[in-house]
Formats: structure tokens, C-alpha cells, sequence
């Protein structure tokens, strides 16, 4: 085939569409990727020929299911279930599990295809993957969860295992449903063997796991903010969410010197003008963990704060934006306001928070973007090091782990850098971690042939 008989962009995008319809979250994900795919490979014919990139973006296999389930009141419940195996050429398929009213199919192919990327950036052996439930934990009782959780696993059991598909948790997935499952996964099997990762510490878990998601995007974006000669201290810090990655970015950004100002919920938004501490912090983990509360209440115990109902926070001025809610959460005007109020980094803790016109406008103004397969890798990046500690029956100490996530994170930005610099100077990062996340799997496919 002649370099100038390649399929186009668009050309390769309407194929996309025409194949998945309707699934407008995974279109978004392929395009985000392919815009800066097909200018690389333009001249390389290898990937051309075994059609590379369209063989990532059609998954190994979608897995759809039902899930029976019985509520307290002894009604009968009907969820669907699924798990979607992207891409195992570098390892077991890896990814969590979202239970979530928003879960569906295109959901979950967009995040098993970011994720065949990002862990591609991680070094570490491992595949991409995802997968969930449209059932939504909130207000469930603890035996209610765990009777969705055991039905969940009693299907989901054939399709996993710690060399085949090693799921995590996500959205609604924390150390309790994580529980649930294993502890079904174990009795069907009679195995006790690392096929989730999350788990307790008494029974396999990882240290630093929890934070890691949260703690790895402030260190890409500290890694970022130095190619321009600036550091976190003293920068005025906006957060969305107020879960596990959010008060970890945030406590981190904190640590550093940085000035938190933002959390919030899908009611809204909390300003802190003070600035967020460490005790507000602990209280907002307790709050919305243990409690399961709303953010609203942070000024009922904060007087200064004040919150802002249905709004996001990007209306409020800041130097660094950390989007760790959920996908789309900032639009392409919420990235014109964030320019105009002088912002200059934004890393994403989220999965694909910021829309492709938001990501065009932030990389016209040369704002430094962090994109999630890079700036959010440190939790799949500690699961991995779960993976190996399971596999060894070990488990490390957390200065190890510690050190160890900051490593891979470095090396992240690293890889990112090396596709990223552009011939005015700017370094786009989108670009660098898309072109590397491919590399490496594309190579890898290359060498097993057509299969």
C-alpha cells in the first residue's frame, strides 16, 4: 500500500462511528487519540499495513451480562453488567469497575481504550480494560451492595483471573465492594489469588494504592510546571470532586505549598477562600466517605466557605486546575474563563474530564495539559505493583511504594516529553502521551503478527 492510499482521518473516524453507533463517549476517546496517531504514522508503513490503530480501537471482546439481585424489601432488581477486554498485547487486561447509573456501553469502551494507553505509559506489564454496572451503590444498604456485589462476581468470575483480567475499583467500586467480590470470586474458585486489586491490607492489598491516583497528578503536574521554571507553592489550586482522588490530589497539592481552594459534588461547589488545610481536608474524606454527605455541609463546619449550587468550579480564578470528578466536566467555556483568569497548567485526575474543544483551547493559549492516560496513571500504576506483590505472596513497605510511584511518574513525564515539544517551544503533552501509550503497544502487536 502507497503512503497516499491511507485512509484519512476523517475517513478512518466515520468507520469508527459506522461500526459503534450511537456511542458518542467512545468516539470522543478514539478521535482525542487518532488526531495525534495519524500524523505520526503517516510516514510508517508497518502500522499502515497491519492496521494498527483500528485494531486497538475494536475491542478483544465485550462482555454483557444481567444481574439479579434482591433489594431489603425482598423486590427482585434487574442490572446489566459488563466487561469490556480492550487490549492485552502487553499484559493482562487492567482496569476498574464503575458502578454508576451513568454506566454503559460507550462509557466503559471509551475508558478501556484511555486505559490500554495509560498503562502502556506506565512501563508495566499489563492491558487495558474496564468494565462495571448500571447499579448505583448511594443509599444502598451494606447487604444490598453485597448481594449485587456477589451476584456481579458470580458472572464476572469466568472472564478474570490474575494472568487473564485483573480488575480494580472506580467510581461507586471502593475497599468495600472490592471486598464483596473477592470474597465471591474465592468461594466459586477456591482460588486465593490477586484477580482485584484494592483490597484490604490484611488480605493482599497494597499500601499508597489509596492515594495514588491523587498524589500521581500533582506529581506530573509538578514535573510540568518545572519546564517553565514555576513550582506549586503559591499557586492558587481549584479542585472538582470531593472522592478519593480529589482530597488526595488535593492534600498533596496542599503539602506542596499550593492554595486549594475548590472541592464539589454533583450539587455543586464549595469556595474556601482560606484555603483548604489538612484538618478540612480529613473532614471532607470522612464526610463524604464514612458518611456518605454532601459537600453543601463543608460551610455548615467551615464558616468562610461558601457554596454554589449546580455550578462547577472553573468559574473561580486560579493558576492550576485539577478536574478529578468524572468525564466532560469542563466544557469549551469553562476553558475560555479558566484562560482569562490567568490559568497556566491543568492536569486531569479524572478519566477525559475536559471535552476536545476544551483541550484545543487550552493548547492554543499554551496552558500546560496534562491528559488523564498520563497525569492519572498512579493508581493503575500502584495496582500493578499490587499485581507483583500478590504474585510474590510480599507486601512493601510505603516508603518503597512512595518511592516508586513518584519513579513512574517521572518516567511518564518523561516518555511524554520525548513526542511532545513543538517547534515554538510549547510542550504538548496530549500529543507526547498519546504518540508514546501507541508505541508501545502498537510494537508489541506488530511482533505477534495478525491475531
Amino acid at each position: 500500500m502507497a503512503v497516499n492510499d491511507h485512509v484519512n482521518l476523517q475517513q478512518f473516524m466515520e468507520g469508527v462511528k459506522r461500526r459503534n453507533p450511537g456511542e458518542i463517549e467512545f468516539h470522543q476517546a478514539v478521535y482525542e487519540v487518532a488526531v495525534d496517531i495519524f500524523d505520526f504514522i503517516q510516514d510508517k508503513e508497518q502500522y499502515h499495513e497491519a492496521q494498527i490503530l483500528r485494531r486497538i480501537a475494536e475491542p478483544d471482546r465485550v462482555v454483557s451480562f444481567r444481574v439479579c439481585w434482591e433489594d431489603d424489601d425482598n423486590n427482585v432488581r434487574v442490572q446489566r453488567g459488563y466487561r469490556v477486554q480492550n487490549n492485552n498485547a502487553l499484559g493482562p487486561y487492567k482496569g476498574g469497575l464503575r458502578f454508576h447509573k451513568t454506566v454503559n456501553q460507550s462509557v466503559l469502551k471509551f475508558l478501556a481504550f484511555e486505559q490500554t494507553f495509560k498503562n502502556s505509559l506506565t512501563g508495566l506489564s499489563l492491558g487495558g480494560g474496564k468494565g462495571g454496572s448500571d447499579f448505583n451503590p448511594k443509599g444502598k444498604s451494606d447487604s444490598e451492595v453485597m448481594r449485587f456485589c456477589q451476584s456481579f462476581m458470580t458472572e464476572l468470575y469466568r472472564h478474570v483471573g490474575e494472568d487473564t483480567d485483573v480488575p480494580a475499583g472506580d467510581i461507586g467500586v471502593g475497599p468495600r465492594e472490592i471486598g464483596y467480590m473477592f470474597g465471591q470470586y474465592k468461594r466459586i474458585t477456591n482460588r486465593y489469588v490477586g484477580v482485584l486489586t484494592g483490597k484490604g491490607l490484611e488480605w493482599g492489598g497494597s499500601r499508597v494504592r489509596t492515594e495514588a491516583t491523587g498524589y500521581g497528578a500533582v506529581y506530573f503536574l509538578e514535573d510540568m510546571l518545572r519546564q517553565i521554571k514555576r513550582e506549586i507553592e503559591g499557586l492558587t489550586i481549584t479542585v472538582s470532586g470531593s472522592g478519593n482522588v480529589a482530597t488526595h490530589a488535593a492534600e498533596k497539592a496542599v503539602a506542596m505549598g499550593g492554595k486549594v481552594v475548590t472541592l464539589s459534588d454533583s450539587g455543586g461547589y464549595i469556595h474556601d477562600p482560606d484555603g483548604l488545610n489538612q484538618e478540612k481536608i480529613d473532614w471532607v474524606k470522612q464526610h463524604k466517605g464514612y458518611r456518605r454527605g454532601r459537600i453543601e455541609d463543608y460551610v455548615k463546619e467551615f464558616k468562610n466557605a461558601s457554596f454554589h449550587a449546580d455550578k462547577t468550579p472553573w468559574e473561580v480564578p486560579c493558576e492550576v486546575a485539577l478536574p478529578c470528578a468524572t468525564q466532560n466536566e469542563v466544557n469549551e467555556d469553562d476553558a475560555r474563563t479558566l484562560v482569562n483568569n490567568g490559568l497556566i497548567a491543568l492536569a486531569e485526575g479524572a478519566n477525559m474530564p475536559t471535552t476536545n474543544d476544551a483541550v484545543s483551547v487550552l493548547r492554543e493559549a499554551k496552558v500546560l495539559f496534562g491528559p488523564a492516560k498520563a497525569a492519572n496513571a498512579g493508581g493503575v500504576a500502584v495496582s500493578g505493583l499490587e499485581m507483583s506483590q500478590n504474585s510474590a505472596r510480599l507486601s512493601w513497605e510505603e516508603d518503597q511504594l512512595h518511592e516508586l510511584l513518584r519513579k513512574i511518574m517521572r518516567d511518564i513525564h518523561s516518555s511524554c516529553q520525548r513526542y511532545a515539544e513543538q517547534p515554538d517551544g510549547y510542550i504538548d503533552y496530549a500529543r507526547g502521551a498519546n504518540i508514546a501509550g501507541f508505541k508501545k503497544v502498537a510494537d508489541a502487536m506488530l511482533a505477534f503478527g495478525v491475531v
